[in-house]
Parts: structure tokens; C-alpha cells; sequence
């Protein structure tokens, strides 16, 4: 088979997939891109991946929708094939690479995931100094372990060849939901787990809000270590917990000398340190000194350092040089997820019930499962705690069905950010007049300068995220009809994917809504 007719069958096979029940379209779109179609025949598929956690994860999770696509589509049985060639990988990353080494930061396609780096590519535009230093790294920037390590890792145990694996928490890569709002930095999470110690993205610092899912990715890169490079020391810590052993160590310093050389060595031995939440170390001077310390020891070794905070660096009430130096790999944020991500974990929690209970017949409506994506506030924590919360009425009551109206009722008091019955389109519309000096006629009426238009599609965007109405009721507040209510929604959303500053207005406004 020709490598255009290839592509264009396994094009079919992915389409034929993502039109199956409860796929993930969005999961597909960023897995299966890092998968390439080989060799194809009658009752035979070979494909490529770039790396061994896209071929493990294929194996584990998609094998088999690949093989009824297969046989939906050509009505015969076929035998699948993943093989790992990352020589994929690394020429698919040279075009983009020398543009995002300029930033320090990471540049993604809307499916692509899973970065690579070219390795020597970074020496063209060093100083002759800075290339002497940089040959004295290891080769493949990888932290320094012994040739009994090295033997050990890519000799894996028979029972890890058979899959038995327990996580050491249940935040993994494989149920962290991917969307537009986090999708750089879970691609740059993945990169991390799989060669630590890279120069290019160590330290690794991630910022959002709280409940945004920076914990999550920490410990995804936790869990994952911990099942392909067991023998890597890797310290997952929170700063508070952190401070404590700090204080814990110097208390007890007077009376065990060792406390503190103990309190050290547990940090500095690390070949991965993820320290979470650290703006909670502004104002603790001496804390974050020592903290400072180890972080330049690890880095220096090559070992891996991956820091998370509600804020970016620059924010961060700590003195400059600590800001330059979190800041000295690559930074990224994660933005509040849009509907079709909340809605993907909303999905994604049901699931995860189904199976630790093992009740496959259990189900949530789907006008449900919307209604609360659509209700919750940017936190995921509350976007669960909702879920949760109709799963234990359906359960105790033992209720195979629960509509709508019901579950209004039952999350009436629950959302800090959404919706709300005392909340109406005429408070979203007063609040964005307010904020754009606009007039509730000109808001409403048929004026199309630029600043209207704008105004106007801002406020039919919060009514349908903030608000639980359709599209067709918010356009009769708008003298709008259906299809341009449908369309403002998509143009704001669209918009979002690129400006941060938007986002900013947005939360603003939102806040202000909620306020008043």
C-alpha cells in the first residue's frame, strides 16, 4: 500500500474511533497524533510511536477500538502492531524548536503533545563559553546514574512486564483530561516524566489557580517515574509540608545534630523533586534559602526540579533571584478549563465510579452531566464535589434515574461561580454596560460599531456559561435570534484560545457579576 492510501485508511480508522460511545475525541486527537501508520495489509496494521509511554498507553487504552474500527470498516479481523521509533518524534520537533528556544517556553499544536527536544540544536546559538560548559553535561542530559541503574531501567522486572503497577496516588497521566486550557503544560509534564534532568526544561514551573490541576501533573510525574524508573529517587513534597520539616529539624537540631544534615540529605539526594504550592514560602526567608540551596545543588547534577504555585514567579513575594532562577527552564500556566474540558471530566469521574464499583449499568443523564460543566466554577475540586454529590443521591435512594430539576435543586447552594437562580440575564447585562460604558439599548438594540459588537457578544458568552438557559431565551434578551447567539458563544470561545488578556476581563467580570 502507497504511503498516501496508508494515511489516508488510518485518517478513517481515527475518524471511525472517535464516532464510537464514550471516546474522548479530544484524547484521540492528542494520542493518536504521536502514532504513524507503517505497513497495511489484509488483517494486518503495523504502527510507530514517537516514545514507550504512547505505545504503553495505546496498548493499554486503545488496542482494541482500533481493532473493531478495522474490522467496522474493511468487515475483517485484524492483528495490530505498536512499535517505538523516536526518530519520529525528533524531526517532527526540529521545525518548531529554534522558535521556542528563543522564549525558553513551549509552543503546541491544537492535537500535538509530547514535545521533544533536538539535542544539540541549543549549542548554535551559545557563546563559545557557554558551549564549553554545556559539553561537560551528559550527552543525553539525562541525571547521572550508575551502569547498574542504566541495566536496571531498560531491563524491566517480570512482573512489570506483565503490568502489575500500583500507583502512589490515583492522579495519573492516563485520567488527567486534556483541554485547550492545559494541554502545554500536560504535554511539557509528559516530556519531564520521561527524561528528566533535560537542560532545556529544568526547572519546570507550572502556575494556575487552585483546583486548576497543577497537583495532578506533579503527581502524574510521580506515579510515572515511579513505574519506568523505579530506581530514581523521587520526592514529591508540598512547601508547607516542607517549611514544617524545616522547623521540625532546626528544634531538634540542639539535642540530635543530625536532625538537620538528616532534613538536607532527604532533598538533596533527590534525582526528581516536585515541591507544590511553593508560593507558600514567601516571607520564610530562611526556608527558602535552604530551599534555594538545594534547588541549585539538583540543577547543577542535571537532576530534575519541577515547582508549582498559584501564580506565576513574578508574583510571588520572594526576592528577585529566586524569580529568575524558578523562571531559568520553562514556565507554563494553566488557565481555566472552557465547557467542553469540564464536561470531559465530569465524564471522566462518572467513569472512574463505574469501574472502582463495578457498575457499568450506572449512568448519569447527559443534560445532567452538561448542566453541571456548565454551572461549576473554573475549580475542579467543586466540579467533582458536584458529581459526587448527584452520585450519592442516586445511590442512596437508590434512584436509577435523575432529571434535571431535581439536580438544580440538589446543587442550588453548591456553585461558588455559576449558575444560579437568583441570578438573570438582566444582572449580566447591567454589569457588562457598566464595564464597557455601553447603553442597555445600545447592548440590546441594532448599532454595530466595533465596541457594541464586542460588548454585546461578551454578555451573551456569560449568560450561557454563568446562566442555565438555552440559547434561544438568552436571545430573546438580546433581540437576537438562535443562530447568533450560537455564534457570539463560538467567537468568544475561539478568542480565548489565544488572548490571555481576555481571560483576565472575563474572571473580572464574572466576579463583578457574582458581587452585585
Amino acid at each position: 500500500m502507497d504511503a498516501e492510501k496508508l494515511n489516508s485508511s488510518w485518517e478513517d480508522v481515527c475518524r471511525q474511533i472517535k464516532s464510537y460511545d464514550h471516546i474522548d475525541s479530544t484524547q484521540v486527537d492528542a494520542f493518536f497524533s504521536r502514532l504513524h501508520p507503517q505497513a497495511m495489509s489484509d488483517g494486518f496494521l503495523m504502527l510507530s510511536a514517537d516514545n514507550d509511554f504512547i505505545k504503553t498507553w495505546i496498548e493499554r487504552h486503545y488496542t482494541d477500538f482500533i481493532k473493531q474500527a478495522l474490522s467496522d470498516l474493511y468487515q475483517n479481523p485484524y492483528l495490530v502492531n505498536i512499535e517505538v521509533d523516536a526518530s519520529a518524534a525528533l524531526a517532527s520537533s526540529d521545525t518548531t524548536l529554534n522558535n521556542e528556544e528563543q522564549t525558553g517556553s513551549l509552543s503546541s499544536s491544537p492535537e500535538g503533545i509530547l514535545p521533544s527536544f533536538k539535542k544539540d540544536s541549543r549549542l548554535k546559538s551559545e557563546s563559545p563559553s557557554q558551549k564549553q560548559e554545556l559539553k561537560k553535561e551528559p550527552k543525553q542530559d539525562l541525571p547521572k546514574l550508575s551502569a547498574k541503574t542504566l541495566e536496571n531501567t531498560f531491563t524491566k522486572k517480570p512482573e512489570q512486564e506483565v503490568g502489575v503497577f500500583h500507583p502512589l496516588s490515583s492522579l495519573t497521566f492516563e485520567n488527567f483530561v486534556i483541554g485547550d486550557s492545559n494541554r502545554m503544560a500536560y504535554s511539557m509534564a509528559v516530556s519531564v516524566a520521561e527524561i528528566p534532568g533535560k537542560v532545556h526544561q529544568n526547572p519546570f514551573f507550572i502556575y494556575g489557580k487552585s483546583g486548576l490541576g497543577k497537583t495532578h501533573l506533579l503527581r502524574a510525574i510521580q506515579n510515572y517515574l515511579y513505574e519506568t524508573l523505579p530506581e530514581l529517587k523521587t520526592v514529591y513534597v508540598e512547601a508547607a509540608e516542607l517549611l514544617n520539616d524545616y522547623t521540625e529539624a532546626i528544634v531538634a537540631h540542639d539535642k540530635e545534630k543530625s536532625s538537620y544534615k538528616k532534613f538536607k540529605t532527604r532533598y538533596e539526594e533527590a534525582d526528581v523533586l516536585l515541591i507544590d504550592d511553593v508560593q507558600s514560602l514567601q516571607g520564610k526567608k530562611q526556608t527558602l534559602e535552604i530551599v534555594f540551596q538545594i534547588f541549585n545543588k539538583l540543577i547543577t547534577l542535571g537532576k530534575q526540579v519541577v515547582l508549582s504555585a498559584d501564580r506565576a514567579p513574578k508574583n510571588i513575594d520572594i526576592d528577585e533571584r529566586y524569580i529568575t532562577r524558578f523562571n531559568s527552564g520553562v514556565t507554563l500556566d494553566i488557565q481555566p478549563p472552557e465547557i467542553e474540558t469540564k464536561l470531559g471530566i465530569v465524564k471522566s469521574f462518572i467513569k472512574e465510579y463505574k469501574e472502582s464499583e463495578g457498575n457499568s449499568s450506572f449512568e448519569i443523564p447527559e443534560e445532567v452531566k452538561i448542566y453541571i460543566a456548565e454551572s461549576s466554577s473554573s475549580n475542579i475540586r467543586e466540579l467533582k464535589s458536584a458529581v459526587t454529590k448527584v452520585i450519592s443521591q442516586m445511590i442512596f435512594f437508590n434512584q436509577p434515574y435523575i432529571s434535571l430539576e431535581e439536580v438544580s435543586r440538589l446543587l442550588d447552594n453548591h456553585f461558588s461561580g455559576g449558575a444560579s437562580k437568583r441570578l438573570a440575564v438582566s444582572d449580566i447585562q447591567t454589569e457588562v454596560e457598566n464595564y464597557y460604558k455601553i447603553s442597555h439599548a445600545d447592548l440590546v438594540g441594532k448599532k454595530r460599531t466595533r465596541n457594541i459588537i464586542y460588548a454585546r457578544q461578551i454578555g451573551i458568552y456569560l449568560c450561557r456559561q454563568m446562566l442555565d438557559i438555552p440559547y434561544n431565551d438568552i436571545g430573546k434578551k438580546f433581540n437576537r435570534d438562535h443562530s447568533t447567539v450560537m455564534y457570539s458563544v463560538a467567537n468568544v470561545e475561539e478568542k480565548l484560545k489565544e488572548s490571555r488578556g481576555l481571560r483576565e476581563e472575563l474572571e473580572n467580570l464574572r466576579r463583578l457579576i457574582r458581587d452585585s
